[in-house]
């Protein structure tokens, strides 16, 4: 694992205090709650996108990630609603099932060149929807409805975790929890990069056969890496689900895909942080160009053209002058 520099120790300090204090500081001041929800929004979006990040990091295309978040979204909440589990237990359970869902196909299409594989997620996130549709466990278009608030756990008689329904504000509840998992998903993210696992993905990214020859097990590893990528999207897609307290097959869509995909070329693929700033840029600047009415595609579409063209490493190449992967 590289060494962490003062620099990079101060910028997480920085970080954690923006997001625990600093911002919840600022809406208490304000008054405007409605942030908690868009904040929440983001931190979610940013750990679907992590997955899809690190599908780039082997070399991969992946345009799937809302068909795993919609898995994780009906788990949990057939897990809660109709199983009566806790929301905690089927948090993690959601995404171990779109990892193992990933598992499958990736034994499938994972084999395939990267331009085959990348047509094949296009097409996940409708199986899903069309799949959520003819189910009866996920009440077909009707969805999951009335999902209750995360109850609370207790550990030998100590509270750990609050239970959601008896708080007065839910949204600072469910803002901290998001911002919870979205430090652990990029802490995961940055020690898999730099440990011997992530060396292996960084040679299979720069030339598969010459890692080949060396005795990599190419497809393992795009195995074990698609598993995590989905876990992600699991995860994320489970939490939208507990905060919207419903979950319909039109959740998650094929623009969400294709979202995730852009949220890491806007933040930069040589950066792990790369799609937490691309996520937050994209989210805000799509509803500040609301206000141009029919021009807002136009203008969308423009920029996203400019960012590529002119900053193909993405907007956090203007600060870092190489590397990536900090």
């Amino acid at each position: 694992m590289e060494n962490i520099t003062k620099r990079q120790l101060f910028n997480v300090g920085l970080f954690l205090f923006s997001i625990f204090i600093a911002v919840p500081l600022i809406i208490s001041a304000t008054g405007r709650w409605d942030f908690y929800f868009t904040l929440t929004s983001v931190a979610l979006l940013a750990i679907a996108s992590a997955g899809v990040w690190l599908t780039f990091y082997i070399g991969r295309i992946n345009i799937g990630q809302g068909a795993f978040a919609l898995i994780g979204a009906y788990v949990s909440a057939i897990l809660v609603v109709k199983g009566g589990i806790s929301f905690w237990i089927s948090l993690p359970a959601a995404g171990i099932f779109a990892a193992i869902v990933a598992i499958f196909i990736g034994m499938l299409v994972l084999r395939l060149r990267g331009v085959y594989f990348a047509m094949i997620t296009l097409v996940l996130t409708q199986v899903v929807t069309l799949t959520a549709l003819a189910l009866p466990i996920t009440n077909g278009a009707k969805g999951i409805s009335s999902i209750p608030l995360p109850s609370g756990v207790s550990l030998f008689g100590i509270p750990i975790l609050p239970d959601f329904a008896t708080m007065a504000n839910t949204k600072l509840a469910f803002y901290y929890t998001a911002c919870i998992l979205m430090v652990l998903t990029y802490a995961a993210l940055y020690r898999l990069v730099n440990s011997r696992l992530g060396h292996l993905c960084r040679s299979m990214q720069q030339n598969e056969e010459l890692a080949s020859s060396i005795g990599v097990n190419i497809a393992h590893i795009r195995i074990v890496i698609f598993a995590i990528s989905s876990f992600f999207g699991g995860i994320g897609g489970a939490m939208f689900g507990s905060i919207a307290q419903s979950v319909y097959p039109s959740s998650f869509q094929v623009a969400d895909s294709v979202n995730f995909m852009l949220n890491c070329f806007l933040g930069g693929l040589g950066y792990v942080f790369g799609p937490m700033l691309g996520t937050l840029v994209l989210y805000f600047g799509w509803d500040l160009l609301f206000e141009l009415g029919k021009y807002q595609m136009l203008v969308y579409s423009i920029i996203l053209i400019a960012v590529i063209r002119f900053l193909p490493n993405g907007l956090l190449s203007l600060q870092f002058g190489k590397g990536a992967r900090k």
